[in-house]
């Protein structure tokens, strides 16, 4: 019987770590939201194709990440999870700074292919997630928190982008007589957020542990240094201070190591730390990557992405186009009708805000709780039928013509869009890693799912921005949406072809460390684990399936 000393426990320090290195992606990315019709219309376009080349931006960004994805994937199974992310997030934020001061729409299109092309992290956070929390019971809460993240940083990102976008004209007298930023209206937000892009990199290099067994026991010199930094301020035990953290070098890793490992066998520790630095991985087969299960995942995530992506966007456009008073000349229902809100770039930063807020309150108080009730399956299939509805609804709002009452029917649109969302992404993820047929094709795997989820979040935009600029010139501003109902719809039948799997195959490893040891730094004491064995009580047959990754997890002391 698993007793409360040997249940199960999510890596909190790692996953916060994790989640620090992953708030920087979604913060640059919602930034553009609220600003984005304003600066394809300061590179001359007319108001009428502004959606269309807002679409195509967006687009070569994810047409680009989905042609490097599953060479990101293979490199972080092959060089680690570690240094591929923290390479994406130096190339993001490079380039978010260049997109800042974009003075044209060719340099523009240019700087967000770049970016998309030298950021695979989506793909292979999830798989970091997934090593880090094999057990099924842990996965609703290990799963939720990196869309949780992006909720959070879709709070500040509009913020950002609708405050600080176009400075010198919303605040003259603090930044009116600033040259630079006459030049480049749009570079402070950009700038401001490429400060947590700094942060992002320097907690990411000090602190995040590799997850991929191969190089777990390869000297980590950023971890080195972060705990050499965090010395004089962690408390540490007698026995812990004498015999697990022993202080190493740069110069001598030899000199300055333990002499011998917590299990008494230094050389066979130093058998494997050679193994470890010349073994290079084969690559799994297409086979093994692509069953049944997986392709079905991939597909439904692919649908999930293209339009909930592709709805964000045009809904920034849909915020921003002029109102227009509707009468029996313009207004001939059901289909034919136009007009948006007419809002600026603050107020629709200040409405992705509130958008990320409520999607924050859903990830943090109901997303565990229905997981648990209604099942991981059952609430995506929830989520899939509840997406065509909610397209529908979106542009119905505009025609109502008292303002209360159309802001307060799009916050309602928008709660539950939210509430899809929220739900849905978490639980596809989930599914998605449970229908690989082992960790060692979890890096790839999640590479293809960038892969073509990167196409969805291309074909999305790019099909919504060019369907909207055809719609209001014929009078009927609801065509994206109403294609993006059609997609989610074809989506939703996906959903009930997926079926709930055990899991991936994993390690196990009798002399695992605990999850605190893990978190300690012990890394002297980790055991080898191999990445073909198979899953060791699985949840379904036992409640007892605890069985760890790389020693993140203490695996059940009964199992046996």
């Amino acid at each position: 019987m698993t007793t409360a000393h040997n249940a199960p426990k999510l890596p909190s320090k790692q996953l916060a770590i994790l989640a620090v290195a992953r708030f920087a992606e979604p913060l640059a990315m919602t930034s553009v939201y609220p600003y984005l019709p304003e600066m394809i219309a300061s590179f001359g376009v007319e108001k009428k194709d502004i959606a269309k080349w807002a679409g195509l931006t967006s687009a070569v960004f994810s047409l680009a990440q989905s042609i490097t994805a599953v060479p990101w994937g293979r490199a972080s199974d092959r060089f680690g999870r570690k240094p591929v992310i923290m390479t994406g997030l130096l190339c993001t934020m490079v380039c978010f700074l260049i997109w800042g001061c974009s003075t044209s729409l060719t340099m523009a299109i240019i700087v967000r292919a770049v970016q998309g092309a030298s950021n695979g992290n989506v793909g292979i956070i999830r798989t970091m997630v997934a090593e880090m929390v094999p057990q099924r019971e842990l996965q609703p809460k290990a799963f939720s928190i990196m869309p949780l993240v992006w909720s959070i940083g879709s709070i500040f990102g509009p913020a950002f982008g609708g405050f600080f976008a176009n400075p010198a004209t919303q605040f003259p007298d603090v930044f009116g007589n600033s040259t630079f930023l006459k030049k480049f209206p749009f570079a402070l937000p950009n700038i401001m957020g490429s400060l947590i892009f700094l942060l992002s990199l320097t907690v990411g290099t000090l602190f995040l542990k590799e997850t991929l067994e191969r190089k777990r026991h390869v000297r980590d010199y950023g971890l080195v240094l972060g705990e050499r930094l965090m010395a004089p301020f962690t408390k540490q035990n007698h026995h812990h201070h004498h015999h697990h953290h022993r202080r190493y070098s740069f110069q001598d890793d030899e000199m300055t190591a333990p002499l011998l490992a917590a299990n008494n066998d230094h050389h066979a520790r130093q058998s494997h730390d050679h193994e470890a630095k010349t073994d290079v991985p084969s690559s799994p087969s297409m086979k093994a990557v692509f069953t049944r299960q997986t392709v079905i995942n991939l597909v439904s995530y692919t649908f999930l992405a293209l339009h909930s992506v592709a709805y964000d966007q045009v809904l920034s456009v849909f915020l921003n186009y002029p109102r227009q008073h509707h009468d029996a000349s313009n207004t001939h229902l059901p289909f034919l009708f136009s007009g948006g809100f007419g809002l600026n770039s603050g107020r629709i930063g200040t409405i992705f805000t509130l958008y990320g807020i409520i999607c924050g309150l859903i990830q943090f108080i109901l997303f565990p709780t229905l997981c648990s009730y209604f099942g991981v399956l059952n609430c995506f299939r929830g989520c899939a039928v509840t997406f065509p509805i909610v397209y529908v609804l979106t542009p119905c709002t505009t025609l109502i013509e008292d303002e209360t009452l159309r802001f307060a029917a799009l916050l309602a649109v928008l709660i539950v869009k939210a509430f899809a969302v929220i739900v849905g992404f978490p639980c596809t993820t989930i599914l998605l890693t449970n229908s690989a047929s082992s960790l060692s094709i979890l890096g790839t795997l999640n590479g293809f799912a960038t892969m073509f989820s990167a196409l969805g979040r291309a074909a999305g935009p790019a099909m919504t921005g060019a369907a909207f600029t055809w719609g209001v010139k014929r009078g009927a501003i609801a065509v994206p949406w109403w294609i993006l109902a059609a997609i989610a719809s074809v989506g939703a039948i996906q959903a009930w072809q997926i079926e709930e799997q055990d899991g991936p195959s994993r390690a196990a490893d009798s002399d695992s460390d605990s999850d605190s040891e893990m978190e300690n730094g012990d890394e002297d004491t980790a055991p080898t684990a191999r990445d073909d064995l198979p899953l060791l009580g699985s949840t379904k047959s036992s409640s007892r399936g605890l069985v760890d990754y790389g020693s993140m997890t203490r695996q059940s002391s009964d199992r046996r």
